[in-house]
């Protein structure tokens, strides 16, 4: 996630609060691990709607991510994420990367790694 976006900090904050099972593990796009796991799936860290999730053997990215890291999370945002799905990916990932390239100027800057949320830091792999 990008560390440095207010809108990111909130859905890192989200999945750590929704997270039952303990599955997510969360690191910023900006740091080394982050940028290696990006340019590792072929993504560019420096492109804003690099969102990435890595689950099992597979790796998603966009409304895809979003959609699957729903699976994982407990009420109500995981069947809320849900709804995406019955838009076609032709449709939901032009928005997707609509407010990816807006999300800044739409909610603005936040420090995730600065929020002292316990259940945050706790997933943060760096």
């Amino acid at each position: 996630m990008d560390g440095e976006c207010a809108l990111c900090s909130w859905g890192a904050r989200t999945l750590a609060a929704h997270d039952p099972r303990d599955v997510f593990r969360i690191t910023t796009v900006q740091s080394e691990t982050g940028s290696a796991l990006l340019r590792h799936h072929k993504l560019d860290p420096d492109d804003p709607w690099s969102w990435l999730l890595i689950d099992g053997e597979e790796a998603l990215t966009g409304s895809d991510a979003i959609i699957r890291a729903g699976r994982h999370m407990s009420a109500p945002y995981g069947p809320i994420t849900q709804i995406g799905r019955i838009l076609p990916r032709f449709i939901r990932e032009p928005i997707y990367k609509f407010v990816a390239r807006n999300r800044i100027a739409w909610f603005g800057r936040g420090d995730l790694c600065g929020i002292p949320d316990e259940k945050l830091r706790a997933k943060l792999l760096d």
